[in-house]
């Protein structure tokens, strides 16, 4: 049921009062006045109030986080929503946490109540744990992992103790001490091993589970949000049409939603695991009834079935691999292209996806009876031990199974078909496809779902347009989605953007020694530069270099993101000049305000070569439609990316600084004026440093 405009228009404008007569020097920000606005007209339907949609591009310095809170926690709480707020990274998920939800928090009305949603794989299942602490191992039937070592043992027995005595909720993150990743795959908690019969009132998951139920406002991450929507949502948050989302970061979205998509089966791997399985399943029987021992019996049957499939078709690609008629690259990677898979293949996986049915019918039935008998015996930990397992075998099989879904997938004479490939490794052969064209599952998951969606991001527009995002996340200009581009309040004129006129390309074959003659001469009397390369391997290269000249560099991959920042920040707390070197992660989501950044230096145009197998597919499907990859693929994402780099001088309203871009082929490539349009207007200039 919808309220009268005015109530929702009173709230915002009086929480907006006291939150800016509590902050000291609190300064209005027209930008962000106006993006509460507009997020508030989406929401009345104003627009079109079948389609609560806002994609809104908002600069560096506007504060959207704080508009977004204004604007949507009183809708949804007039409206009875859960607003969902999802980031791409921990950074931003810890800044609403800490910071932003708390400083809302006090002077907002209706008052709210947040949490942290985290994925199921981040709690412990309280019987697994309890079983390891009682010395049981994997429950006492399936050893997967060995014997746990002294230290592990010590571990096991201080998280039991603290969770028994309420002193630790049983999630991963809240532990002081890291936790081994093999010996947390044996406590944490898994979807088809957790039975209401085991005791949610006991599971940190549930817990936490039932704290979201509670929650007025959930904040999220893309992954753990798109995984559940793929389930159908409701699994872990709310059902879509409960939900008010923000999905700030949104930029990721395709790229995560392609993740989400992806399947991969490791033959080898695959049927080894299935015949270590198989040889534990005659110690089940003991624990079994009459009907669990004939659920027994069915699944060895199935086993028994593809487990000598899985290997054939792992020793036929094998053969095709030795004789030459599949040949992978240098990296063992084979794409078929077009999505045309060799005969053997689709008629081996036809084989293996009718018999994964089966094998998975039968865990089902299997898992069943378990459960059946854990009522029983709620504490018999052999029992639950071997639920974890066959849960487990569960799992693997819905990931087989998407495999063969998405490998053997038609394609329509309008549907991008998905990228395909195998991976040659020395001990197995690994079978992979990833969806292209991911923005139909998310107008199905969200999009047609949800209550509202607002979508912001300080990097949507490519080439000034929305467009290039609009396609990768399935929206159309004529679909009642609503688009906003809000520029930063800074003043960019106060900058440089230099483009020194040097005599050679990056697609040169010296151009590793040109940088290495031409960074030293913009390096020259800047207290805090950061220089971005396209590669690993060109920064090292040009790094080794310059130090033996003498140059004083911190360098990416020589020690831990936030150990070089800090030594950064040090080196100019104190006076000395320092340089960071960096590939294209520092060029996004690093914040380095005022003394801390004045000299920008990017090497080369941010132009992806598509050597994945999925950029290849991509790219070989536009051609096949009679399109142009660089154009259409290329440098759009040039674009988003140039801007976020450049993005890394200018943090504050104070800050100014120059940027020097050392790719001529913005000023003689016809492309090169588009991309420059689309950057925030620097004071432009040519020439090198005087």
């Amino acid at each position: 049921m919808t309220f009268p405009s005015s109530v929702y228009g009173d709230q915002v404008r009086a929480n907006y009062r006291r939150l800016s007569q509590a902050i000291p020097g609190f300064r209005p920000r027209r930008e962000q006045n106006f993006l509460v606005a507009e997020i508030g007209k989406v929401l009345l339907g104003r627009h079109d109030p079948g389609r609560r949609i806002l994609v809104a591009e908002a600069g560096t310095g506007i504060g959207k986080s704080l508009a977004y809170l204004q604007a949507a926690i009183p809708w949804a709480r007039l409206n009875h929503k859960t607003l969902v707020i999802s980031t791409a990274t921990l950074a931003l998920q810890e800044q609403l946490v800490g910071k932003d939800l708390p400083l809302f928090q006090p002077h907002c009305q209706p008052p709210f109540h947040f949490v942290l949603a985290k994925g199921r794989a981040r709690y412990c299942c309280a019987h697994r744990l309890q079983a390891l602490a009682e010395g049981q191992g994997q429950l006492g039937l399936f050893e997967a992992a060995g014997e746990l070592t002294p230290a592990q043992q010590a571990q096991v027995a201080e998280l039991w103790q603290a969770l028994a005595g309420q002193r630790w909720a049983g999630d991963r993150d809240s532990w002081p001490a890291p936790i081994d990743d093999g010996l947390w795959q044996q406590l944490q908690t898994e979807r088809h091993s957790c039975q209401p019969q085991l005791g949610h009132g006991h599971c940190p998951f549930h817990r936490a589970r039932a704290e979201l139920e509670r929650a007025d406002v959930i904040v999220a991450n893309h992954a753990l949000l798109l995984a559940d929507l793929a389930m159908g949502g409701g699994v872990i948050l709310p059902e879509p049409e409960q939900c008010l989302y923000v999905l700030d970061e949104a930029h990721h979205l395709p790229h995560i939603a392609r993740d989400q998509g992806s399947a991969r089966l490791a033959l080898g791997q695959g049927r080894r695991a299935l015949e270590q399985f198989n040889k534990q399943l005659p110690a089940l029987a003991a624990l079994l009834d009459e009907e669990g021992r004939r659920a027994l019996d069915l699944l060895q049957q199935a086993l028994h079935q593809l487990i000598p499939s899985l290997n054939r078709l792992y020793q036929a690609l094998q053969g095709e691999v030795r004789q030459g008629r599949l040949t992978p690259d240098e990296q063992g990677c084979l794409r078929f292209a077009a999505g045309e898979l060799p005969p053997l293949l689709e008629q081996g996986l036809g084989t293996i996806k009718e018999e994964q049915k089966t094998l998975r019918r039968a865990l089902d039935r299997l898992q069943g009876q378990l459960a059946e008998g854990l009522k029983r015996q709620p504490g018999n930990g052999a029992l639950a031990g071997a639920m974890a397992a066959v849960g487990l075998q569960q799992l693997h099989g819905e990931q087989a199974a998407a495999l063969c879904e998405l490998m053997q997938k038609p394609a329509g004479p309008r549907h991008t078909p998905p990228a395909r490939w195998l991976e040659c490794q020395r001990q197995d052969i690994i079978l992979c496809a990833t969806p292209l064209a991911v923005g139909h599952l998310l107008e199905q998951w969200c999009w047609s779902r949800a209550a509202a969606v607002i979508m912001v991001s300080a990097t949507f527009t490519a080439l000034n347009d929305f467009g290039y995002f609009r396609r990768a996340v399935g929206l159309r200009a004529d679909d009642g989605s609503h688009y906003l581009r809000l520029n930063s309040p800074f003043d960019y004129g106060r900058s440089h953007l230099i483009i020194p006129p040097l005599a050679g390309e990056p697609t040169d074959p010296g151009f590793d020694d040109l940088l290495a003659e031409e960074i030293p001469r913009w390096l020259e009397g800047q207290a805090a530069s950061l220089v971005l390369f396209s590669s690993y391997r060109q920064m090292n290269q040009v790094a080794e270099a310059l130090r033996r000249r003498g140059l004083s560099l911190l360098v990416q991959g020589e020690a831990g993101r936030q150990a070089l920042l800090t030594l950064h920040r040090m080196k100019c707390d104190g006076g000395q000049p320092s340089v960071l070197f960096g590939t294209g992660s520092f060029a996004e989501g690093l914040d380095l305000p005022g003394h801390y950044l004045t000299n920008l230096i990017i090497t080369k145009l941010p132009f992806a070569v598509p050597t994945s197998p999925v950029e290849e597919a991509m790219a070989e499907w536009i051609t096949l439609c009679g399109g142009n990859p660089f154009m259409q693929l290329t440098v759009p994402e040039a674009s988003r990316k140039l801007v976020q780099a450049c993005g890394r001088l200018l943090r504050t309203e104070t800050d100014r600084g120059r940027i020097v871009l050392l790719d001529r082929r913005l000023l003689t490539r016809r492309y090169g004026r588009a991309l420059l349009d689309a950057l925030p207007p620097f004071h432009r200039q040519t020439g090198r440093p005087g």
